[in-house]
């Protein structure tokens, strides 16, 4: 296994993955290929979602009854039933067609992205807005989790926070210069950890690559973007984190309320050694996540 920490920060967020032997410098993607992977992504999710409604036996006949009147319906109509009943946050039909529309075509014939067996269902994310509460070194913290943009993401946070998968772990990394992260989620506390499988592809990755406060994005190694597993980054300032070969940063939620208080507990205290990347010298323990 590869090691995460590095005392110096060279560049960006190669370091971002959790399995690093050095951080070296990006390459920010070219517009092309950051909408090549926009476009990748939207066929992404719109395979998985109907799969996912294919496999579902709740909404088999629904399913059924779609398929069979597909030449027909428009794309609106497909928003409809392939999002019916979901709940607060679903995402109106003009964002499923804004998505959706120019890769229906792609969706016939081709195959599904394939990830470890141990990787939680999308369906679990319910494609809309997800609510959440987490603790860190006694800070609660307020969490919207987007399961429209990375349903993938929130799906695997939603499963390890329900199974207590996090309680108990400390966040043990933390940046202070250049890039303003705290780091989380491994249980091993090395930068190594996982939840024993690992997931891809990249979601909901800025353009930009402008991370700004609050946000909750997905760890994962350099170049790679099936490597996702447990571990998570929140953005305590707004960072700049330029891509790599693979893309940019999974942004799968962002902290709503708290993160004040994180700051003053955790943040303030900074790194063993006083070194700008480093482990924390607050406890920074998760101590509850709690989904609504």
């Amino acid at each position: 296994m590869l090691l995460l920490r590095q005392e110096t920060l060279v560049g960006a967020l190669g370091w971002c993955g959790f399995h690093h032997t050095r951080i070296e410098r990006t390459t920010v993607a070219t517009n092309r290929s950051t909408k090549d992977q926009s476009q990748r992504l939207k066929v992404y999710r719109a395979h998985q979602i109907v799969h996912h409604r294919q496999v579902s036996r709740r909404n088999r006949d629904q399913w059924t009854a779609g398929l069979g009147m597909a030449a027909v319906v428009t794309l609106a109509g497909f928003g409809y039933w392939g999002w019916a009943e979901v709940g607060p946050g679903a995402p109106t039909d003009e964002e499923v067609a804004e998505t959706l529309d120019e890769f229906v075509d792609d969706l016939e014939g081709e195959p599904l992205v394939e990830n470890d067996d141990g990787v939680p269902d999308i369906g679990l994310s319910e494609f809309r807005t997800r609510e959440a509460e987490m603790t860190i070194d006694g800070v609660e913290l307020e969490v919207e989790l987007d399961g429209f943009l990375a349903p993938q993401a929130v799906a695997n946070f939603i499963a390890l926070g329900q199974d207590g998968f996090y309680e108990g772990v400390a966040c043990h990394r933390l940046t202070t210069e250049g890039i303003f992260v705290l780091q989380c989620g491994d249980p091993e506390g090395t930068g190594q950890g996982g939840p024993g499988y690992t997931f891809g592809p990249i979601e909901n990755a800025p353009a930009d690559d402008a991370y700004p406060t609050g946000t909750l994005a997905m760890a994962r190694v350099g170049g790679d973007p099936q490597s996702m597993g447990s571990q998570f980054f929140i953005v305590y300032d707004d960072s700049t984190i330029p891509s790599d070969d693979a893309g940019g940063y999974t942004v799968f939620g962002e902290i709503t309320s708290g993160l004040e208080a994180l700051t003053d507990t955790v943040i303030s205290q900074g790194t063993v050694g006083e070194v700008s990347d480093g482990e924390p010298v607050a406890p920074a323990e998760i101590s509850n996540i709690t989904i609504r």
